[in-house]
């Protein structure tokens, strides 16, 4: 059965949609097969996957609200190579229309349950605020992957949302955990950034990645094009940036089913 992490954090502008959409290509690019969920109503994953918003028949609208089959909601054509439940403005009348559903919460985990085993991975891009989209997002995932930029008040914000995860572990998703921190927009050169990464090393251990994203002008230029960034440019040091973060992360799960089997054999 796939993986499936939601990508959030409760503050905008930490990479989130960037981090998304090149994981997802990134994962693509080595041969697994990967499912994009964008359940924010800005639909950037959708417009950085070269899906056009304002023209995609269905959405995840259809998907939440309309009972939709999901394969009727998956757009296959993607530049990124991988599989895409787009959005747009009509999702967030999804969230207003969730509220008058039995177990809202868990819409998302039962509307994609018939097509976990056919991806390696299902990534969703969630919306930068805690609503009922999150919590479907969070109650469908087996993980969540925090982006986020090192400076002071990502740091209060990350605080708020592991705090925010463990709520929702207790009431909606008891498997849920974070998979990991990312560092994004890193300069090597910014002293505080230096100290918040520390800090966040100290408080997370081995919960944050090795990779680091840093400040690329090709990984901010392709979504205007439409593209993940080793699509527009990958030679850039954040398309190199990213399959490096797909490696680690391919890595790490590799090494949990080498212990779990080790588990197994020592009963």
């Amino acid at each position: 059965m796939g993986k499936v992490i939601a990508i959030a954090n409760q503050k905008g502008g930490v990479g989130k949609t960037t981090t998304c959409v090149n994981l997802a290509a990134s994962m693509a690019a080595t041969r697994r097969k990967v499912l994009v969920i964008d359940l924010d109503p800005q639909g950037n994953a959708t417009m950085g996957s070269g899906v056009d918003k304002y023209d995609v028949e269905r959405t995840a609208y259809e998907l939440l609200i309309e009972d939709t089959p999901v394969r009727d909601v998956i757009v296959t054509e993607t530049s990124g190579g991988y599989h895409l439940i787009a959005a747009n403005a009509d999702v967030t009348a999804a969230e207003i229309r969730l509220m008058e559903f039995f177990a809202r919460e868990l819409r998302l985990r039962n509307a994609i349950a018939s097509v976990r085993d056919q991806y390696d991975y299902i990534f969703i891009d969630c919306p930068p605020s805690l609503n009922m989209l999150t919590v479907n997002a969070m109650a469908a995932a087996d993980s969540v992957l925090v982006p986020m930029q090192c400076e002071y008040y990502a740091l209060e914000g990350l605080t708020a949302l592991v705090d925010t995860i463990s709520k929702l572990a207790a009431v909606v998703n008891p498997e849920l955990k974070i998979e990991g921190v990312l560092r994004t927009m890193f300069d090597h050169r910014n002293r505080l950034a230096n100290d918040v990464s520390d800090q966040l090393k100290q408080h997370f251990g081995d919960k944050v990645y090795r990779t680091i994203i840093p400040r690329n002008v090709r990984l901010a230029e392709a979504p205007s094009f439409g593209a993940p960034a080793m699509h527009y440019d990958k030679s850039s040091v954040g398309a190199k940036a990213y399959l490096a973060l797909a490696g680690e992360i391919l890595r790490r799960q590799e090494q949990e089913a080498q212990l779990t089997t080790a588990d197994r054999e020592s009963i």
